[in-house]
Order: structure tokens, then C-alpha cells, then sequence
């Protein structure tokens, strides 16, 4: 069955009513009719399995069949500080992200970033937000990321700073510390709030590292091989994942 995103104000008691975009999309590019089912989901952790009803290019109704929470979030929540990447790059860590399990995505611009504007980071964040919704219907997950307003390296290192939990930023210069020792029991109490702190093409110079690791950010190497900047992220939050027993027993 298809799978939709859809507001909160959408579902009704037994009732779902969908008009905008997403309605088009159902009646002229799915093509569906009267008596198809799909699921619909608020962003709640509830998915609710509809019976259409009546479906226009302006509006689609149904009734509401069936009712499930999908528990398939991982317990541990991986927030995504990702440099801001030419190209299509960035979009990819976006759906990649979304479908390993990230719970948050921050885009930063650091010093080697080539958009170096958050005007215009931000005016990508339609596009940006779509391959997020589109990449959580795909892979079956019940709540989308959130995705924040784009920030400057320095403002994300005080916001990461500040919360809780252990903030990591992967860096070819670093030798001493691996991603794995960090999330063993002798490096402190075992985390489940983690942030990733991601570099550019280029990746972070020396200045931002040190100035991370004002904030309490700590780096941390991949190994002896360097990734790219659209890799790295991904590379690591799976790491996290196994090591945090997120990708299955």
C-alpha cells in the first residue's frame, strides 16, 4: 500500500480528508479509485490504514480501517550537523540519513562550505524537506526528521554544546580516539543522544576543530581511509547504530 504523510487536522475521528498537492498526486499520477486502501500517517508514531472513499484532483476522502502504532524508531537519536554540500550531495545525505534512522538534521555552513549564505541554505529547505517526507514513506518509518533552520559552524557548536548527551566530529586529524572507543563503557556512561558534526568538501580546518572542542565537541577519526563529505555522516550513524544494538539483535 502507498504510504502518506499527512497533517494531523487530515484525520478525523474515523474519517480522512486530503486536498492540496498530495491529493492530485493520488487521483492523477497514482491513479487510485474508490475501494483502494492507503496508509496515512500523522508524524505521531500512529499509521492508520484508509479505505478511499472519493478521490478528485482536489480532494480525497476515506474511511479510516485500521489503526497501529509502528514502534521501528531507533532508541538512540542521532542529530546531523551536515556541512552544507554542492550539488545534489546534500540531498543524498538527507535520504540516506532518513532511511538508516536519524531523528534530526541541522545544516551547517563551515569555513570550506561554496554556499556560504543561509539565505541561501535556506531558500533549498522546500526541496530539502520533501526528499526527508519522501525518503520516510519509502522506508516505512512512522515519524519523519526534523529538519532546522541552517546555522553557522560556530552557532552550532554553542546550540550542540549546550544540550545533552555526547557531540562527535569526525576528522581526518585525529588519531587517538575511534568512533567505536567512544561509545564503550570506559569512555563514560553509554549515550543515547548522539550529534554528528560533519564537514565539507574539503572537510573541517584545524581552527573549526579546536574551536569544537571549546564547546566539549569531541573529535573522533573513521579510520584510515577519508570519506566523503556525503559519506562520512552516513558511514558513522550506521557505526552508531550497530554498536548501539539499533539495527536489530
Amino acid at each position: 500500500m502507498h504510504r502518506f504523510f499527512v497533517p494531523p487536522e487530515a484525520l478525523s475521528q474515523d474519517a480522512a480528508t486530503i486536498s492540496g498537492p498530495l491529493a492530485h498526486q493520488m487521483h492523477s499520477v497514482l491513479r487510485l479509485r474508490p475501494g483502494d486502501r492507503v496508509v496515512l500517517l500523522d508524524n505521531s508514531g500512529w499509521e492508520q490504514t484508509v479505505e478511499l472513499t472519493a478521490v478528485s484532483a482536489r480532494a480525497v476522502q476515506g474511511q479510516v480501517v485500521g489503526r497501529s502504532v509502528r514502534a521501528n524508531e531507533p532508541r538512540t537519536k542521532i542529530t546531523l550537523y551536515q556541512s552544507v554540500l554542492k550539488g545534489s550531495r546534500f540531498e543524498w545525505a538527507l535520504q540516506k540519513g532518513t532511511e538508516l534512522g536519524i531523528s534530526e538534521f541541522v545544516p551547517i555552513i563551515a569555513s570550506r562550505c561554496i554556499v556560504q549564505n543561509l539565505a541561501d541554505a535556506e531558500a533549498k529547505f522546500p526541496r530539502w524537506q520533501r526528499v526527508i517526507l519522501e525518503a520516510a514513506e519509502q522506508c516505512g518509518r512512522a515519524k519523519f526528521p526534523a529538519l532546522l533552520p541552517a546555522l553557522m559552524f560556530s552557532t552550532a557548536c554553542e546550540r550542540a554544546g549546550a544540550g545533552r548527551g555526547l557531540t562527535l566530529i569526525p576528522w581526518e586529524g585525529e588519531t587517538a580516539f575511534s568512533l567505536k572507543w567512544m561509545l564503550r563503557p570506559e569512555a563514560g556512561e553509554r549515550p543515547f543522544s548522539i550529534s554528528l558534526f560533519i564537514g565539507p568538501e574539503g572537510g573541517f580546518t584545524g581552527d573549526e576543530v579546536e574551536l569544537a572542542a571549546d564547546y566539549g565537541i569531541r573529535a573522533v577519526t573513521l579510520g584510515p581511509r577519508i570519506l566523503r563529505a556525503e559519506t562520512a555522516g552516513i558511514a558513522a550513524a550506521a557505526a552508531i547504530f550497530y554498536e548501539m544494538g539499533d539495527l536489530g539483535k
